[in-house]
């Protein structure tokens, strides 16, 4: 009963100083606005990252490489890359599309594609791009198609001369024209075109998640792997196979059974190399975690004070409802009120003011939450822990600012307040 009524009680007096109960709860609503904000904001930004790196493949992924042995160390300032190879063996030989076939059918991974890449000559004396691989590179890419179809199994084990081609490619290379089963020459081959993939999703809205490489690929001419390694290499050579496991736990099965698929075809001889790009991102991964976990700091703090100035001037409106209300913590205390009754009177009252500034710094920090999401037009998640901190320290800041005003109040001497204004 005593809390039903302490808080009707604030409410009353907030009701009837509205505009001083505004300018007290100015500082907590802005410091609790910047806390869901801000850690809303870096939270969502993780998050986006982490997904986007995901959907481009980049996360517990694998690629081969015939050849030396070359090891990648990434991290530093600048998150710099350090190479260093060591000699291969004395006999290199290529990765071939039969190596390909082999792996994928005894390694279980969530992508699995090779890659062949050429340059040739178009008719109008610029250099084109054309790549050979297979569909698992559309996916493990996000790269959608915007209409036609990709190749199917028969047209890639008859190495079918048929093609995939980038959103730009009919602007710049058809005058415009829709490519769909249109001839397009490539070197000394004659491709059909049957696909054309749609524009980049990942980076709309300008997250920038290596826009330029990506727009590359947009502009390149794609066909079977097989097609690649009968028509564009010698002995059904491939320059690459990536692979990309389900998740982390997985990734060393993945990579272990690659290896001793490719040392058993090879007589044990290890004339290739894997590219750990899992760890390359992981290391990168951790930098910029790092790099969040500090900025989420200084975020705090600069909502911190916001949040101890808030308190600061409802410690002040505080005291100055206590020689407002004197006649009033008179009078009750006259008919029976303990000074515990006052004292839990006036720390509802602070209590219940913070929790009003932080319902509403919360609504204003989604708002503010959501209209990043617009800007950047990509999705930005609440963060319930920014909610939970932000009515915490309001709560706790709203405690300490009335603790002193409540004891104050609690030890008033009845008869001194019933006629302090006379």
């Amino acid at each position: 009963m005593l809390l039903v009524d302490g808080i009707v009680s604030s409410l009353q007096t907030i009701y009837n100083h509205k505009f001083r109960s505004f300018l007290t709860l100015l500082g907590i609503i802005i410091g609790v606005t910047s806390v869901v904000a801000m850690f809303s904001s870096v939270n969502g930004i993780r998050i986006i990252m982490h997904e986007n790196m995901s959907r481009m493949g980049w996360n517990n992924s694998l690629t081969i490489r015939a050849g030396a042995d070359q090891s990648r160390q990434w991290g530093g300032r600048g998150m710099g890359m350090t190479i260093i190879t060591r000699q291969a063996p004395r006999r290199t030989l290529p990765l071939t599309y039969d190596d390909f076939e082999a792996i994928r059918a005894e390694v279980d991974a969530k992508n699995m594609y090779g890659m062949i890449e050429n340059w040739f000559m178009a008719s109008d004396n610029q250099w084109r791009r054309i790549r050979a691989t297979n569909v698992d590179f559309f996916e493990s890419n996000t790269f959608p198609l915007r209409e036609g179809r990709f190749w199917n199994a028969f047209e890639m084990s008859r190495a079918a001369k048929v093609a995939v081609v980038g959103p730009f490619f009919s602007e710049q290379h058809l005058n415009g024209e829709n490519p769909l089963g249109q001839y397009y020459t490539a070197g000394n081959n004659r491709f059909l075109i049957i696909g054309v993939l749609d524009d980049d999703h990942l980076n709309r809205g300008g997250m920038g998640f290596n826009p330029w490489g990506r727009e590359w690929d947009l502009r390149a001419i794609y066909i079977p792997l097989r097609t690649g390694a009968v028509y564009l290499r010698r002995n059904m050579a491939i320059d690459t196979i990536h692979l990309q496991s389900y998740d982390i736990d997985s990734y060393r099965d993945m990579q272990n059974t690659a290896n001793q698929v490719l040392l058993a075809r090879r007589n044990m001889n290890r004339d290739f190399s894997f590219e750990d790009i899992g760890a390359m991102v992981l290391t990168i991964t951790k930098e910029i975690e790092e790099m969040m976990r500090k900025w989420g700091m200084a975020l705090l703090a600069i909502a911190a004070v916001s949040l101890i100035v808030g308190g600061i001037g409802l410690f002040s409106t505080l005291l100055i409802s206590i020689n407002e209300r004197m006649t009033e913590i008179g009078i009750r205390k006259s008919v029976g009120a303990r000074n515990i009754d006052i004292f839990f009177y006036f720390i509802i009252e602070a209590l219940t003011l913070s929790f009003i500034a932080a319902v509403i710094g919360i609504g204003l920090g989604f708002l503010l939450t959501q209209a990043l999401g617009m800007a950047i037009k990509t999705e930005v998640p609440i963060s319930m822990l920014s909610v939970y901190v932000g009515l915490g320290f309001a709560l706790v800041i709203g405690f300490l600012s009335g603790l002193y005003p409540a004891i104050k109040a609690a030890t008033v001497n009845p008869i001194q307040a019933i006629y302090y204004f006379e």
